[in-house]
């Protein structure tokens, strides 16, 4: 068995170490927390290039092109869950900053984990990449307006466009472009081959250490103000639970495949605490409970995929990858 066949299959438990490490590294030496935040950006670029490299471009843009899945994923995640979050919080604490990391964090759609949650529930693991970049650009062009939706402005006006655009830059547009060149590289030389070839190596490690630097680095701030904070705990459990079963409707109602089915489930339920926590970062003072509420889902996140990655494919989304539909409903095939 190759060195990445073995860290695909025991992933999860590479996860769990990463988590149990940050916990011991937050909670046994707080101090070192303004270390791991300085990381979070470098770390999170690095998981985003192996991440891209997975997938051979020209694989990439042919699922790109399949516009039932691209659609299906953008109306999930920007039209479906806005309303399901905005009925989920609520019932939360009037407190601006508790309702604005909550909104941050769901309104975001994952672009890292979500690759390999869909694969170990037997999903296509390449159409979830292939949309990546796609649900990266929409959620940074929409979050400003759900804020300033949700939060009557008061967020919204907090947040200026630097932060976003210095995440795109730096965690899509670099890792992107870096990947291509890498895979134009190893078209063409043996070196490149074989740089492409250790880099395959990296993924599992690179999501270790992201969860590492991100949760270590936040979790002083959870310690601190772990009554305010716990009140957002059942808001992210729901949204767990209901996100799924919304999502196996869609799948239905386009006439998806179960392994699209699959995936359509995962990019709609995992969420992009990683990549929004430097935005989190960025606000005011006033905000620096934000960063802890967001790490917080991640954490909660994390509980719920190890469930969903058998209760998925098992239960919600069963069978060989063939058309499957919602009952009484004829779909267009």
């Amino acid at each position: 068995m190759s060195g990445s066949d073995w860290l695909g299959r025991h992933q999860v438990a590479v996860y769990a170490a990463g988590v149990a490490l940050a916990v011991g590294f937050g909670v046994g030496l707080p101090s070192a927390a303004p270390l791991f935040e300085r990381a979070i950006t470098p770390v999170l670029a690095v998981l985003l290039y192996v991440t891209f490299l997975e997938i051979p471009f020209t694989r990439f843009r042919a699922a790109f092109t399949d516009a039932r899945f691209v659609g299906t994923a953008l109306a999930m995640n920007f039209l479906v869950v806005p309303v399901v979050v905005y009925a989920l919080t609520r019932w939360l604490p009037q407190d601006p900053v508790v309702r604005v990391g909550a909104f941050m964090v769901l309104l975001t759609p994952c672009v890292d984990y979500v690759i390999a949650f869909t694969d170990l529930a037997g999903g296509d693991a390449e159409q979830v990449t292939a949309t990546t970049p796609a649900l990266l650009l929409v959620q940074f062009l929409l979050l400003p307006a759900y804020l300033w939706l949700f939060t009557g402005g008061r967020a919204a006006d907090a947040i200026s466009a630097g932060p976003f655009v210095d995440a795109f830059l730096a965690l899509i547009a670099a890792p992107l472009a870096l990947a291509w060149l890498t895979e134009l590289w190893a078209d063409r030389s043996t070196a490149g081959r074989q740089w492409q070839d250790t880099m395959g190596l990296l993924p599992v490690p690179a999501m270790g250490a992201t969860l590492v630097v991100v949760i270590a680095s936040q979790i002083p701030r959870v310690e601190d103000s772990i009554g305010e904070i716990a009140a957002v705990v059942p808001v992210y459990v729901a949204f767990l639970v209901v996100m799924p079963l919304l999502a196996r409707v869609a799948a239905g109602l386009v006439r998806m495949d179960a392994g699209a089915a699959r995936a359509l489930v995962f990019t709609s339920v995992t969420r992009n605490s990683l990549v929004v926590l430097p935005l989190a970062l960025a606000l005011p003072p006033r905000y620096a409970l934000v960063p802890a509420v967001v790490v917080t889902q991640t954490l909660v996140e994390l509980a719920g995929m190890v469930a969903l990655t058998r209760l998925v494919p098992e239960r919600l989304v069963p069978g060989a990858p063939e058309p499957i539909a919602v009952p009484g409903f004829a779909g267009r095939g």
